[in-house]
């Protein structure tokens, strides 16, 4: 009987498992070893007042198909919803203003959509387009790049706040060709004009009277409904509370190590090993199999981040009615001159159609999101290391700056990711490439995960997929053989 084994119980070692489960057939012996007590890895949700609130990631990006599909294959497709029509803001120069449209990350293509996002001076240098030198195939930061092109004020009031809602990292220690790729890929084409490399990313504009295409999509009872139904369609042995500790290639196969809580450990011999772990525990576990892809996978760094879910009476919420969330500028300062604590503000009633309070109900409840935490940002650092109540409190007391809301939340709570986001530095790819070529050397192990080629969810998927994929074709080969 073919037996795998999966590190990794988050929604990356779950989808490899259930890709293992449909190409491998139902007698396949399927093992998921999670450290955890729990699965679903960063999602994940509680209940706070009276809802069913998602604590880690919300959504996934509906313009890739990844996630969708596999909605769709899971027989959730009629779970499937997309935010409405509420608009996102940015707190830039002191002032709340609404989001630029159509942007690639905050970089427009054209200067007269950005609004009141930046000052007169702003928009001058933005128009100047001063070119600048650019390596076909090279890489550099985004906001080195856009600084020196577009001004400092395009980099700090439009980019940072965006790629720091998806990395929890800064614009100028973040690789353009790994988060921004088809801005780098326009570049490699023409280098001379930043706004006419991100105008040739842009979708075409939407016809007239067509209805929007959706950028996000989530699961009506939540994104945490994801893993757990990949997990019941791998029909995988599941091990919570087991760390693999050592993977070693054997004359049949693999052997690994899976150490219990208590101290315990345990030995499995497998065919195949499909690591879905961060970037530390790769290092550790490839550094006799693979040394150049364990020092590869030692260089990304991780990002660590909080979220504070609150509850408030949903009369409290009314004046966010319209908007969706704010995003804060980098620099930005509180009306009384403190620094923000939080990065930025979901209001999850006004952005999700389903979880809009009933008007009819006095008892129900809004929730926000607040979002804590960037890469080497030494206020958030400090920010991370208060305990939950006074965490609590600061993030009550930036919404109450932000929107005025200083309502008393019904109920509240505070979800903690320590080290959850790997940061895509200059060279991401480089780093990518030696891992991926040193498990290639290693017939039967494949790895995959958020560190790759993409935070989100459908990149996640897709690494899912094409681990499982690399691991059945060696079973193939090897039965073959």
């Amino acid at each position: 009987m073919t037996r795998v084994l999966v590190a990794g119980g988050g929604v990356t070692g779950l989808a490899a498992a259930h890709r293992l489960r449909t190409l491998l057939g139902p007698d396949a012996e399927i093992v998921v070893a999670e450290a955890a007590r729990t699965l679903g890895g960063k999602l994940s949700a509680l209940e706070v007042g009276g809802r069913r609130v998602d604590v880690g990631a919300e959504a996934f990006l509906a313009r890739r198909p990844e996630a969708a599909a596999r909605v769709a294959e899971l027989g959730l497709g009629d779970q499937l919803v997309h935010p409405g029509s509420a608009a996102s803001a940015l707190r830039v120069g002191g002032r709340t203003v609404g989001l630029p449209p159509r942007t690639v990350m905050g970089v427009p293509g054209d200067p007269d959509v950005v609004g009141d996002a930046l000052s007169p001076a702003g928009v001058a240098a933005l128009r100047a387009d001063r070119p600048g030198p650019w390596e076909p195939g090279g890489d550099v930061a985004v906001g080195a790049l856009v600084r020196e092109r577009l001004g400092d004020e395009v980099a700090d009031r439009l980019v940072d706040p965006l790629l720091g809602g998806v990395y929890a990292g800064h614009a100028d220690g973040l690789s353009v060709r790994a988060t921004v790729p088809a801005l780098a890929t326009a570049l490699d084409a023409d280098p001379r004009s930043l706004l006419a490399a991100a105008r040739a990313c842009l979708p075409a504009p939407p016809v007239e009277g067509a209805p929007p295409v959706p950028v996000f999509g989530t699961l009506r009872g939540g994104l945490a409904d994801l893993p757990a139904t990949l997990a019941l369609a791998a029909r995988a042995e599941i091990r919570l509370g087991r760390t693999v500790t050592a993977v070693r290639r054997t004359a049949e196969g693999w052997r690994v190590e899976l150490a219990a809580e208590s101290g315990e450990t345990a030995a499995l011999d497998v065919d195949a090993v499909v690591l879905a772990v961060p970037p530390p525990a790769v290092r550790r576990l490839l550094a006799d199999q693979a040394p150049g892809a364990a020092r590869a996978a030692g260089e990304i760094e991780l990002a660590s981040s909080a979220l504070v879910v609150l509850a408030l009476p949903a009369a409290a919420a009314a004046p966010l009615a319209g908007r969706s969330g704010v995003l804060i500028g980098a620099g930005e300062r509180r009306p009384d001159g403190l620094p923000w604590t939080i990065k930025a503000a979901t209001f999850s009633a006004e952005k999700w159609p389903h979880l809009a309070p009933d008007t009819d109900d006095p008892e129900d409840t809004a929730v926000l999101r607040l979002s804590i935490g960037k890469y080497g940002d030494a206020a958030s650092l400090d920010a991370l290391r208060r305990d939950d109540p006074d965490l609590v409190s600061a993030a009550r007391d930036d919404l109450a700056a932000l929107t005025g809301v200083d309502a008393v939340p019904v109920e509240s709570a505070v979800v903690r990711w320590p080290g959850g986001l790997p940061q895509y530095g200059v060279g991401h790819l480089d780093r990518v490439a030696a891992i991926e070529d040193g498990v290639a050397a290693l017939p039967g192990l494949a790895v995959a995960g958020a560190a790759l080629h993409g935070v989100g969810v459908p990149a996640c998927l897709a690494t899912a997929d094409a681990a499982a994929e690399r691991v059945a074709a060696h079973l193939a080969a090897v039965a073959r053989a």
